[in-house]
């Protein structure tokens, strides 16, 4: 998965991308991105640990579809908040990674399952010369994540996997991070299974890919995906991205 690959899709050699990563990034340099969807008893709270962890210095951009108070508590926190009609995770979340212009993109989801406090090894990661870090929930077992979630988590990962020829642990993880010019190389198309995507495509297409472990926390507020009806989505959306790649 994390074999360096001869050249990248704006056609840099290995030698020329080491030539443009002799600088290592800092937070100044990332961008923390997510879709909100009526999150105000967690957005707080996330958006917080956000600035402790990055002394402020990483921007936040929210893409809000709310209608509670969940978009004026990200200003609140400093947040540039980006009103969309709601049309669904992906819509939410392609508009996020595109949004802003720093060089590193990471996104996680508001209701503050994903440990910001490790962020730092996320930034630490992309310096070594990763493209994309993907956070694996399921390496310390996801025992805060509901026992039907987990199970349709590891199914998604088995399917991927045996479609794509590589092994993954997660395909479905909402915390990543990214170079700026794999977010925006790449044509993204899903909206329930974006988050299979954002992993799918540039792993297929060779970009150097690890999966980090991270500890996953119980959600704070209702969830908004049907796990039958979204679970369904999100197959269909690996079979057909990974189909698409194969035969690109």
């Amino acid at each position: 998965m994390s074999e360096p690959r001869p050249a990248d899709e704006g056609g840099r050699t290995e030698g020329e991308r080491a030539e443009a990563d002799t600088d290592e990034y800092t937070f100044e340099d990332v961008s923390v991105v997510m879709g909100t969807y009526n999150e105000e008893e967690a957005i707080g709270k996330v958006l917080s640990d956000v600035e402790r962890v990055t002394d402020g210095k990483a921007e936040v951009v929210c893409v809000d579809g709310s209608s509670d108070r969940t978009p004026e508590i990200a200003r609140e926190h400093g947040a540039r908040v980006i009103r969309q009609r709601p049309q669904g995770y992906g819509v939410a979340v392609r508009e996020a990674i595109l949004a802003p212009d720093r060089p590193i993109v990471v996104t996680t989801d508001c209701d503050d399952t994903y440990p910001m406090e490790q962020l730092p090894e996320f930034l630490e990661s992309i310096n070594a010369g990763y493209d994309v870090v993907s956070g694996d929930r399921l390496y310390h077992g996801a025992a805060a994540m509901p026992a039907f979630n987990r199970f349709g988590n590891h199914a998604f990962a088995a399917i991927a996997s045996v479609l794509m020829g590589t092994h993954v642990h997660d395909t479905t993880t909402g915390m990543r991070a990214y170079r700026r010019e794999v977010v925006e190389s790449i044509e993204w198309t899903e909206n329930t299974g974006l988050s299979a995507e954002l992993l799918i495509r540039p792993l297929m297409r060779g970009y150097d890919v690890r999966e980090h472990p991270i500890e996953y926390r119980e959600r704070a507020g209702e969830t908004k995906l049907d796990p039958i009806q979204g679970g369904a989505a999100i197959a269909k959306s690996i079979v057909k991205v990974c189909l698409e790649e194969r035969f690109r």
